[in-house]
């Protein structure tokens, strides 16, 4: 048995002051007052020392995994380690249950990363499964992103989510012109930049791109309905008008990835959609694309879910430098616990502290000069991690 006391409870409808959260084995059994604390004799205590006592960070979209199995483009560490080291990571930033977010292109197709080579996508997406059946320090999930030019590899989707290799499905199409890459001078200088081409080499790959064939319309119902009888919960990625938005909404999609203006993810919550936006833009003060400002999403209550895309650090931080602009506390947290948690099918077991639901719990705690800091990490009922800054009576 566990009790974090003296701290402020993030619960789903609110943050309770002088109260306390009771764990017994791998569940949360209570929310008790602090009066109540003398009560439990036998308890492990941890003291928030009036910090924040927050469900675990779910993050639904984040690449963060290629990173660190190739941290140069030829080069690949092992897939069982870096999933590994990743997990560290990811928990000292508060994340307790991960999608990692892999992209299933075409070869030769936009990038030329090693990791996304069909046969190294795979032997992720295999060593992210067995994860569930060897000793781990967060929850393990697959978002397959999948580039609607794959033709050939639409079979290996197919067999992945009858596997039960997949538990979030998104449809993409990067296609030069429109979605996240619509302007096409900024397209033209990111492919000049990381594929090292000439303005000739740039024209052609843009040709080639937009006369690419796409997977069918029928297809797409088809891989979609199969995920959606299986519980997975399928996404749109870069909507850039209200006709895809009913385009994707005619095959069941839920989420909506990056509306890429306030117009179109205006229209998506309309839609019923959950909508998506990235820390990391939080954090820069806008898109990287020259898309949607998160920020703005925010302001105007079009936006349900902050995800990490790129960024782990991001997911913490974005909560309080919005709170800090006048944004509800409370709601930030929803934004990476309760929301993702209903918009992946998992809030019946995680997502928020209340008796019954998994023992995911943070503290957190704001340094004098505010910067936030995670001391204590749980997942499942178990401390994983401890962590405090500290500083002599002589600064050192």
């Amino acid at each position: 048995m566990y009790i974090i006391h003296n701290g402020k409870v993030i619960t789903e409808d609110s943050i309770l002051e002088n109260h306390a959260v009771v764990v017994i084995d791998d569940v949360i059994d209570a929310i008790i007052p602090e009066a109540e604390v003398s009560n439990y004799k036998h308890a492990h205590f941890i003291n928030a020392n009036g910090g924040y006592i927050s469900p675990g960070f779910i993050d639904i979209h984040s690449d963060y995994i290629e990173t660190v199995v190739a941290p140069r483009p030829s080069s690949m560490m092992d897939f069982q380690l870096s999933l590994r080291e990743t997990e560290k990571i990811l928990l000292g930033h508060g994340i307790t249950t991960m999608f990692h977010s892999l992209s299933f292109y075409q070869e030769g197709k936009i990038t030329r990363k090693h990791i996304r080579h069909p046969e190294n996508m795979q032997r992720m997406v295999d060593t992210i499964h067995q994860a569930h059946n060897q000793q781990h320090m967060i929850r393990h999930r697959l978002h397959a992103r999948f580039e609607l030019d794959n033709i050939q590899g639409i079979d290996q989707l197919v067999d992945n989510i009858k596997e039960g290799k997949v538990h979030l499905l998104s449809f993409m199409d990067h296609t030069p012109g429109q979605g996240q890459y619509r302007n096409l001078e900024i397209y033209r200088n990111n492919i000049k930049v990381h594929r090292n081409l000439s303005d000739e080499e740039v024209s052609v790959l843009i040709a080639e791109r937009t006369s690419t064939e796409l997977l069918t319309m029928e297809k797409i119902t088809e891989v979609a309905a199969l995920a959606q009888s299986k519980g997975i919960a399928v996404a749109s990625h870069d909507d850039d008008n209200v006709q895809k938005l009913e385009l994707v909404k005619s095959y069941g999609t839920s989420i909506s990835e990056f509306p890429i203006t306030l117009d179109v993810a205006r229209e998506a919550k309309q839609h019923g959609l959950y909508t998506i936006v990235g820390a990391p833009n939080v954090l820069m003060g806008g898109s990287h694309s020259g898309n949607l400002s998160a920020r703005e999403a925010i302001e105007y209550d079009y936006a349900d879910i902050l995800c990490s895309d790129y960024y782990p650090a991001a997911l913490l931080h974005a909560i309080f430098q919005l709170h800090d602009k006048g944004e509800n506390l409370h709601k930030m947290f929803r934004m990476v616990t309760l929301n993702p948690a209903r918009s992946v099918h998992m809030d019946h077991e995680i997502g928020s502290i209340k008796p019954g639901k998994k023992a995911d719990l943070l503290v957190i705690d704001r340094l004098a000069d505010g910067y936030p800091t995670l001391t204590h990490t749980m997942v499942n009922g178990e401390l994983m991690t401890t962590m405090n800054y500290r500083m002599n009576e002589k600064g050192v």
